[in-house]
């Protein structure tokens, strides 16, 4: 009988263990041994109304090869943050974590687990992109349906699914992105930048995905983990990358950690709801006022996304040690970073070295929507002698946008029109690599560039021809390639749109030829021949630039080369024809006799031609 009773006391207690456990919420989830960044602050919350401390707690584990340097008790009792640290000597397991309470009827275990640190999904990783690549922006509740039976997820608060309205969710999802790998390949991408996909269980507007609520989950709606496993994979072995978006400066207002925050300098506070100024200049102004600064930085992007306080060591060691278990976990190749100039610098610095040593060949791109070369290259690896020196390796390059956009749209001038292309890339010497930037006519928050050059195809194919031979990273936004529309007012759901065909119910799919009207094809051909031809181009993925100053109302020309290939780009952005004289550039086609038309593959002699207005050329140089 004393037997029997000691057997369910045991059981019952076994289970009250695991009963305690799974209402514990662990971040990291997990970790790997042979990490760089090997001493581990783990965060434990209890999600219950039950505290993971007391005055008294005790709290021990015992592995080989690991630490526990100090136990970090806040304010919210409903978290505790351990320090592990784990020796390179330390192997794969579990790590046996014990809690004990005094009152021994609260006294429970945890178990942690060690992994081996394989490369993601079997498949090399972190490979980085380079100027080599060529990237696609999807949006994934916009793009491709690849399952219904997660359009809609029980008990997330959003549980919108209307396509008629770009205010709410439609469904698209991580299968539907790998389901349309091989349309990109062919299309001439190498990579893939995601807009979101951790989980954003927030009341509506959930589609973008930029207000994260559980940073250690993928989205349910789009498939969550293993669908995101599987579309890594399934990317690698077709030869394409993925970029993850970063959010770091904010989270949702229904995280964990907002509602329940675990102590009370987590988030940046102020008497009354302060938003950002947005006026970025303060950073690097010498007259710039202290309060100035504080609002830039401080301030709340918008009221449904609190601000993280990132000079807090325990919310840094948070996101950092999220960004490193997510590269290692998924196996992705790198980030595009959400609101940059909006981080702490300082924290953005730390992290971004800590990515770099655990994943050397990570790339690490921040969204630097501001005005100025000066200003965005304040950011990113430059070359100014100054008091902060951001190590970010290169940006969003919104200064080359706004100068392809006034090439397009404005008139010839001396410093408007093609002129303000031609000096923004004059500025280049202020980065340390300017071909690190990441270059675009559009995205998800700005309006469609077909749109905003009155729907010109002729102005379309020619910012084309400059996005896909400039320096720098090319990005498309999907749709680009179909002559998608769409301005941001009255809203910038206008701009994410559906990929007609993506759904199973569409009366057009537009991922094949036959679904594409004639003009859609037409401009779908030019981008995919001049992309594909970019992909074996030494020239224009590695190459130098030399550019010329536009002349005679708006020709711009430059060359991309190297001792291999030269590659002679013309922009007409005059009204009016216009004549080339080939003699003018002469220190670059001396040596050459004929010309191919990338996109024709017409040869003709080199000699003298005329370009209608609006249109582009695309010249190899041949012998």
């Amino acid at each position: 009988m004393r037997k029997l009773l000691l057997l369910c006391v045991a059981v019952s207690y076994s289970f009250l263990c695991m009963a305690q456990s799974e209402a514990i919420g662990v971040y990291p989830t997990h970790w790997w041994v042979g990490m760089k960044w090997n001493k581990v602050q783990i965060m434990l919350h209890s999600k219950t109304d039950k505290n993971m401390w007391s005055d008294k707690s005790v709290i021990s584990l015992t592995y080989p090869g690991v630490k526990l340097l100090k136990v970090h008790k806040p304010e919210n009792r409903k978290y505790i943050f351990l320090d592990l640290e784990i020796a390179p000597t330390a192997k794969p397991g579990k790590i046996k974590i014990d809690f004990n309470f005094i009152n021994l009827a609260e006294k429970f275990s945890l178990t942690y687990e060690l992994k081996t640190r394989q490369p993601g999904n079997g498949i090399q990783y972190a490979q980085g992109v380079t100027s080599k690549d060529l990237m696609y922006l999807i949006m994934p509740d916009r793009f491709a349906n690849g399952h219904y039976s997660n359009d809609r997820v029980e008990g997330m608060k959003d549980q919108s699914l209307n396509r008629d309205t770009v205010f709410n969710r439609h469904g698209g999802d991580l299968k539907g992105v790998e389901s349309k790998l091989d349309y990109l390949s062919s299309l001439g991408v190498t990579a893939i930048w995601l807009n979101p996909v951790i989980e954003n269980d927030m009341p509506d507007r959930t589609e973008h995905g930029y207000a994260f609520t559980n940073h250690y989950k993928v989205d349910a709606r789009l498939g969550g983990d293993l669908a995101y496993h599987s579309l890594v994979k399934a990317a690698h072995q077709k030869g394409i990358k993925i970029i993850q978006d970063a959010v770091y400066n904010h989270v949702g207002s229904q995280h964990f950690t907002v509602l329940d925050p675990p102590m009370n300098n987590w988030l940046h506070h102020w008497d009354s709801f302060t938003q950002t100024s947005y006026k970025d200049q303060v950073l690097f102004d010498p007259y710039a006022s202290a309060i100035d600064k504080k609002i830039m930085s401080d301030g709340w992007f918008v009221k449904p996304m609190p601000d993280l306080d990132q000079n807090n060591l325990f919310v840094a060691n948070f996101l950092i040690q999220h960004a490193l278990w997510t590269m290692q976990e998924f196996g992705i190749d790198g980030w595009r970073i959400d609101t940059y100039a909006y981080n702490d610098l300082n924290f953005m610095n730390r992290c971004n070295a800590a990515l770099e040593a655990d994943f050397p060949k990570v790339s690490l791109f921040g969204e630097t929507w501001v005005h100025g070369v000066i200003n965005q290259s304040y950011f990113c690896q430059n070359n100014y002698s100054i008091p902060f020196k951001s190590n970010l390796q290169a940006v969003t390059d919104f200064q080359l946008l706004w100068g392809i956009t006034d090439a397009m749209t404005k008139d010839y001038g001396w410093t408007d029109g093609v002129n303000k292309l031609y000096t923004n890339l004059a500025q280049d010497f202020v980065y340390k690599d300017p071909m690190r930037n990441v270059i675009f006519l559009d995205n998800h928050d700005l309006a469609r560039f077909y749109s905003v050059i009155g729907e010109d195809i002729v102005k379309y194919k020619a910012a084309m021809d400059w996005l896909l031979t400039c320096r720098g990273i090319p990005q498309l936004y999907y749709g680009n390639e179909i002559l998608m529309t769409g301005f941001t007012s009255p809203s910038d759901g206008y701009v994410r749109k559906d990929f007609m065909g993506g759904w199973k119910e569409d009366s057009l799919n537009k991922f094949t030829a036959s679904g594409r009207t004639l003009k859609e094809n037409e401009v779908w051909n030019y981008i995919a021949t001049l992309a594909n031809f970019r992909k074996t181009s030494t020239a224009l993925t590695t190459g130098k630039m030399m550019q010329y100053i536009p002349i005679d109302d708006g020709v711009y020309a430059y060359f991309r080369y190297d001792d291999k290939q030269t590659i002679f780009v013309v922009l007409n952005t005059a009204k009016t024809e216009k004549r080339i004289i080939v003699n003018r550039y002469n220190e670059r086609t001396k040596g050459f006799s004929k010309i191919r038309n990338v996109h024709t593959g017409e040869v003709v002699s080199l000699t003298d031609f005329t370009i209608p207005a609006k249109e582009s050329r695309v010249f190899e140089l041949l012998k």
